[in-house]
């Protein structure tokens, strides 16, 4: 969960501070589970991060190249096995889950001020010809990182301003709405469709678990705080509307991102008709792209802006992290992880809505999990992993499932 600098790009394969934290945390697990201070992973939960591991190393044994699979299979193993297996083994109660919670709001908070900053002295990274792209500390190579960040604390705080008042107290409530719409204007500033997107899905979540007249009221004080911020003071107010607009033409008159995207997706399903059951294997799909793609791929996306030169970033994903599981791994693949995904939400879910007394203490931490999960299966459809913003999607996936599978009745006050 460390904010890279600018020009620190991750995506190469390369070790960054991320990464080192994420190793720290899963040897701090280690190092706690061989002492017996621990508790065992219940059933369900050793089954969503036990099958991911089968399927990985059946994507990397079958690979062309099982040579140059095998990152791949490491980076997998990390993000979507070692680090929430970790996060769930590590936090033990309610409260810890609050810290964690608490620490990822703080991390929005900062980098929302750098991106507003970077917004208003036209020092960010590169949009439509200006450079006021609010990326963060993160720079233009990982538009997204920023984004995501953001993101996540905004669904925080939200769920923390619509918790119960046995949860938190009325000033900590009201502290996390304020929050929540601070958050707005960095996230707005990104000019991420996906991340709009996936906020809106996560945020209108988390308002309809907490409740239908707290979800009324909280989409009350959003759409006045919308008006306000792009009718009022006109906070990029063009360029928000324009991108906005560009969300329902992309079947009409996409753009070349667009024109790319829908490229990568259709290469990326060929890719496994080829191979259904397997995929092409891990790292694979730049090696097959050129195969499968049409002439209307572009050869790369043009990046600048922040601190950093003109760049061209080669197309290496589909950018869709379903697609790319499907493509690289199969249906073997794609059933162990998106699966356990999809087990650990409608746990998630059910726990919130069962009337279960002793789950009353903890709700504010069932709708940050779910919240969260929402907003990560959601941007997946729009975004894949890369960048050092990756190793957080580890944590929310460990997040979740601590709320769905693990947390036992005595431990959620």
């Amino acid at each position: 969960m460390v904010p890279v600098p600018a020009g620190d790009v991750t995506t190469s394969g390369k070790v960054g501070p991320a990464d080192a934290a994420s190793l720290l945390l899963v040897a701090c697990c280690a190092v706690q589970a061989l002492r017996g201070r621990v508790r065992p992973l219940t059933l369900p939960g050793a089954l969503v991060f036990g099958l991911p591991v089968v399927a990985l190393a059946v994507a990397t044994v079958t690979a062309g190249d099982p040579g140059a699979a095998l990152p791949g299979f490491v980076r997998y193993l990390q993000v979507f096995v070692l680090v929430p297996a970790a996060v769930v083994l590590l936090v033990r109660d309610a409260s810890g889950f609050r810290l964690a919670a608490g620490c990822f709001l703080v991390l929005a908070l900062m980098q929302g001020a750098v991106g507003v900053g970077q917004f208003a002295t036209g020092t960010g990274a590169s949009y439509q010809g200006a450079d006021v792209r609010a990326v963060g500390t993160f720079g233009p190579g990982d538009v997204m990182g920023m984004a995501t960040i953001v993101a996540y604390g905004l669904v925080i705080a939200t769920a923390f301003a619509l918790a119960p008042q046995s949860n938190l107290p009325r000033k900590r409530r009201a502290a996390a709405a304020g929050c929540a719409l601070v958050l707005a204007v960095p996230l707005a500033l990104s000019f991420s469709r996906g991340a709009w997107i996936a906020t809106a899905g996560a945020a209108l979540t988390v308002m309809l678990l907490a409740g239908v007249r707290r979800a009324v009221k909280a989409l009350t004080v959003l759409a006045a705080a919308g008006v306000v911020l792009v009718g009022g003071f006109g906070v990029g107010s063009e360029m928000m509307v324009e991108r906005l607009g560009s969300i329902t033409e992309v079947s009409s008159a996409p753009d070349q991102s667009v024109t790319d995207r829908y490229t990568m997706w259709a290469a990326a399903a060929s890719m496994w008709q080829e191979r259904p059951a397997t995929g092409v294997g891990l790292k694979g799909f730049p090696a097959h792209r050129d195969g499968h793609a049409s002439l209307g791929l572009s050869s790369g996306s043009d990046t600048a802006g922040a601190g950093q030169a003109y760049l061209r970033q080669p197309l290496l994903s589909p950018h869709n992290m379903y697609l790319l599981i499907l493509s690289e791994q199969g249906l073997i693949g794609i059933t162990a992880l998106a699966g356990g995904w999809a087990v650990i939400l409608f746990a998630g879910v059910r726990r919130i809505l069962r009337p279960d007394p002793a789950g009353g203490p903890a709700r504010d931490c069932g709708l940050i999990a779910v919240g969260l999960l929402v907003w990560q299966t959601t941007d997946f459809l729009y975004a894949d992993i890369g960048g050092p913003s990756t190793v957080l999607t580890g944590v929310v996936i460990g997040l979740a499932a601590w709320w769905a599978l693990t947390a036992p009745t005595g431990t959620t006050r």
